[in-house]
């Protein structure tokens, strides 16, 4: 299985090519979407190249999940923590975006390194946005600890007007994904895909992995999430999430995992659908070629007594020149 990686790919190169020719004063308007639910939007002017104005659109929130001045709790001290001097939040943000960043070149570290590795934060900061909560709420799990004014069912956005949960306690997270799909044979790849996926769990290799359950219905600690929150068809996801999960340097992998885990499913589920279309194709062909082979005759052309010659037909040309 492929796990996603936690930055933008196209914003990164583009800001590692934009640093490696500041000399060169460029206009660049870029507007892209990924994961089906961000849109992005760059844009540098020529009169300041060592400016560059980044815009995000979120994923419109469902009823059950509040924002902050358009961002998820959590947010605003996440960026400035992740981004230092470098990055500059506007506000209000330009029109149609939740958040618009203003990143100034000339700041970035000297070190290359140091400077990659902002500049790979920066791309990443679809985690850092929308997996600020989750990211508060698991750093309290480290202290064993509850976030204080926070409810204990949480409601967290991931894809438009969708959320997932968490439930906190002081010594563990259990974080539930209402899991839905448009098609209906996508809803039923996702099902098998997850049931196995829950399975795979009990493997000796993964026995320190957080426990993952799967169930048709709600679980019990969804019994105060408003109803219309937990229409799903193909089931929900649990996830429990211990102090050992999040230790260290486990917290970024645990955070983006969890926020990109209807992604990670969807994804596998169409490599699902290519691979079975793959071998149906291949299926076809060998069939259509054991077909051939039964056909009698070696003889494509025969010659009569009076050297006139002849084809033989398929059935499917046969019936093709009947109907001519």
């Amino acid at each position: 299985m492929i796990l996603l990686q936690s930055h933008s790919r196209f914003l990164l190169q583009t800001l590692l090519n934009r640093v490696q020719n500041l000399e060169k004063a460029v206009e660049l308007d870029y507007h892209w979407v990924e994961f089906n639910d961000v849109r992005y939007h760059m844009l540098v002017s020529m009169k300041n190249p060592n400016i560059v104005l980044l815009s995000v659109s979120l994923p419109t929130p469902p009823p059950e999940v509040v924002f902050m001045s358009g961002l998820p709790f959590g947010a605003v001290e996440a960026i400035k923590a992740a981004y230092g001097v470098a990055v500059q939040i506007l506000d209000p943000p330009r029109d149609g975006f939740n958040l618009t960043l203003k990143l100034n070149l000339a700041k970035l570290p000297p070190n290359e390194e140091h400077r990659y590795a902002l500049l790979v934060k920066i791309a990443s900061v679809r985690e850092v946005v929308l997996g600020a909560p989750l990211r508060v709420v698991l750093k309290h799990l480290v202290s064993r600890t509850i976030v204080p004014a926070v409810d204990q069912v949480l409601a967290l956005v991931h894809r438009p007007k969708e959320s997932f949960f968490l439930v906190s306690q002081p010594d563990k997270v259990t974080v539930v994904f209402p899991m839905r799909f448009k098609d209906s044979i996508d809803t039923a790849f996702a099902t098998s895909f997850l049931q196995e996926f829950v399975e795979a769990r009990h493997t000796a290799g993964l026995n320190n992995a957080p426990p993952c359950l799967w169930s048709p219905t709600p679980p019990l600690e969804l019994k105060e999430a408003p109803a219309e929150a937990l229409s799903a068809n193909a089931g929900f996801v649990s996830f429990v999430i211990f102090p050992r999960h999040v230790e260290g340097k486990k917290l970024d992998r645990t955070v983006w995992n969890l926020s990109t885990f209807h992604a990670y499913v969807s994804y596998h589920v169409k490599c699902s659908e290519g691979f079975m279309h793959t071998r149906m194709r291949r299926r076809v062909e060998s069939l259509i070629q054991a077909l051939d082979r039964a056909k009698p005759g070696g003889e494509e052309k025969k010659k009569s007594p009076s050297s006139r010659s002849f084809k033989r037909l398929s059935l499917k040309e046969a019936r093709a020149n009947s109907i001519s």
